[in-house]
């Protein structure tokens, strides 16, 4: 998978200083305290560079019913989005968000979302997903992170372990490229595995908890997700322990998304 090779000039000129002071947010669903460093304006702006460049240096698949089946899912879920933080009064939180949805030929078992709802879907893993409610277990997951800005946390994390805490702006002038990694890793696109995980297992397993909850408030039984992630296990060969993998164990997954239906059952409505 190609990579972004380049920022904008409008990237680089973002966020000239990072205020390493504590920034507390709250994760929409779960509840979770957690630590962004960087402005959201910026976290966007980047991501409108970085995904403009992912989608100049990638195919776009040609199969015409999986971009309209992409499309459709992850508009659905992105209406589910809106209501949620309008209801929470939190409609703030995803003002600056302008959707997009693209399936991209790669025969990874991949989706991701950057900051700002934008949304890769790869064709390998079609295949899994099976079915629209399938495809909705995914899209839910990867805009949960988005919405509960996993990405921001994991970046702040990134510039402070591995620049020293340098701003934004300071690190996409002076490390362009390292930068460039670190947010492609941050967001699932870039390497598996490397110096630092695209997501902990916590930021994971709250991804599969807002998931179940948006795909039920755009019209997919939170069922789904169970069956979906038991294809998943038995999809591919072998995984590395789960204490080197950035995601929780397929039957302790499985688990948990059982636990959290009940929740998610709450906010389902057959369409």
């Amino acid at each position: 998978m190609s990579a972004p090779s380049r920022f904008s000039v409008h990237s680089l000129a973002i966020g000239s200083i990072l205020v390493l002071l504590p920034s507390c947010a709250t994760v929409p669903v779960t509840g979770r305290h957690q630590l962004n460093l960087i402005p959201q304006s910026e976290m966007l702006s980047m991501s409108e560079s970085q995904y403009s460049d992912f989608l100049k240096t990638n195919q776009e698949s040609d199969d015409a019913e999986g971009k309209a089946l992409v499309v459709k899912v992850g508009t659905n879920i992105q209406h589910a989005v809106e209501r949620y933080m309008d209801s929470k009064g939190l409609g703030d939180k995803i003002k600056g968000f302008h959707w997009e949805f693209h399936l991209v030929e790669s025969n990874e078992v991949n989706a991701w979302c950057m900051p700002g709802g934008k949304v890769v879907v790869y064709t390998g893993i079609l295949p899994v997903t099976k079915t629209e409610a399938g495809l909705a277990v995914v899209l839910g997951h990867e805009i949960g992170h988005a919405i509960a800005q996993h990405g921001n946390e994991r970046m702040s994390q990134s510039l402070m372990a591995q620049m020293g805490g340098v701003a934004l702006g300071a690190a996409l002038q002076s490390h362009p490229q390292q930068t460039q990694q670190l947010w492609m890793t941050a967001f699932g696109a870039g390497a598996q595995y490397g110096a630092l995980l695209p997501f902990n297992r916590t930021q994971e397993s709250e991804a599969d908890h807002i998931g179940l909850v948006l795909m039920a408030m755009a019209g997919y039984d939170p069922n789904e997700a169970v069956t979906f992630w038991q294809r998943m296990a038995t999809a591919g060969g072998g995984k590395p322990p789960e204490l080197l993998s950035t995601h929780p164990s397929d039957q302790r997954r499985i688990d948990d998304i059982k636990k959290e239906l009940p929740e998610a059952m709450t906010y389902y409505r057959k369409p």
